[in-house]
């Protein structure tokens, strides 16, 4: 599997769901070209708003926008003033009832949409990169972060070759499937203790030979859908 697998896939055990969830059985190039089109003019639009990620549902004839962002009292406005306009503005646009829905992220030193835009933001002020990075790593790190990985490319420090650099910290697999828990089951079985030393269970042989057919049968699997 290597580095292919996209984090909306396998990444820890977790699945994330659909950035755009709806069903048509016609005209479904124009609406998903109309998603596209929103989200890109609503993350410039609110650009200093700190917009984590934009979701779209289509309920019937009407449109719900779902929009996770770190500041959301600059899109609500005062007395929702802002939040009205937009809706009215979006209205007018798609010819639809628009519903827009604030998510607020509570902690954007963990949304690694959050961070890597803190970076760029940086760097465009003429920070030294090493100096954002290392920021951005050791603030998700104090807020609880398991593992983070941090890469810039391009001409760093303004420097005649572009190249990249890059910081990781903690845990970080980059996949993972059921196949890993099946290899934990069969080193238990053989008997491996903490410091990686093998030992000879002889009276699980049974229970080893079953777990190995299974792991092979899972492997077999993984390849046949890949």
């Amino acid at each position: 599997m290597g580095q292919k697998v996209h984090p909306y896939g396998f990444r820890l055990g977790y699945t994330k769901p659909w950035k755009s969830r709806w069903f048509v059985e016609r005209d479904y190039d124009k609406l998903l070209l109309e998603d596209v089109k929103l989200k890109a003019e609503l993350k410039d639009k609110l650009k200093s708003a700190g917009i984590s990620a934009v979701e779209i549902e289509r309920p019937g004839n009407k449109i719900r926008i779902i929009i996770k962002t770190a500041r959301p009292g600059i899109i609500i406005g005062r007395k929702g003033a802002e939040i009205d306009k937009l809706k009215q503005e979006l209205q007018k646009r798609t010819s639809r009832e628009v519903f827009i829905d604030i998510q607020e992220v509570h902690k954007p030193e963990l949304d690694a949409q959050l961070v890597s835009e803190s970076i760029a933001l940086q760097l465009e002020k003429r920070v030294g990169f090493r100096r954002a990075m290392r920021k951005s790593v050791d603030s998700a790190l104090r807020f609880g972060c398991k593992g983070i990985k941090v890469r810039v490319s391009g001409r760093l420090n303004g420097n005649e070759i572009a190249r990249s650099e890059w910081y990781l910290q903690g845990r970080l697999p980059l996949h993972t499937l059921r196949v890993r828990r099946h290899w934990r089951e069969v080193l238990d079985l053989q008997g491996r203790d903490s410091r990686g030393e093998k030992t000879r269970v002889a009276e699980r042989g049974t229970e080893w030979r079953v777990l190995k057919s299974e792991l092979r049968a899972t492997s077999y699997e993984l390849k046949a859908r890949s």
